[in-house]
């Protein structure tokens, strides 16, 4: 029982972070001068060193639901949201340092 709440959890965690990932790039599409494509605004982001501050910033939704499932008394979900975001920051050390 305890495994399937930290499982669902995590599903929700990487949902939300992917969620957020592609808000980001949209949103950073938008401001940029000049009209980039989905995939075009992430290999520009990738160039020029900043996928890792996308992949913070999809991360961030990830705080709302944690403490919306210790607020809920979730404790095990909300320590499957917490496991995303460790692997989101494990991806960010991969971009910096691979």
């Amino acid at each position: 029982m305890i495994k399937k709440e930290i499982a669902i959890g995590l599903l929700i965690g990487l949902i939300v972070n992917c969620i957020g990932f592609i808000i980001c790039v949209f949103i950073f599409s938008a401001i940029a001068s000049q009209n980039l494509s989905f995939s075009e605004t992430i290999e520009a982001s990738i160039k020029n060193d900043s996928f890792g501050s996308l992949i913070v910033l999809g991360a961030i939704p990830n705080l709302f639901v944690f403490f919306s499932f210790i607020k809920k008394n979730n404790i095990y979900k909300a320590r499957g949201v917490l496991l995303a975001t460790l692997i989101a920051a494990i991806c960010i050390a991969i971009s910096k340092f691979g």
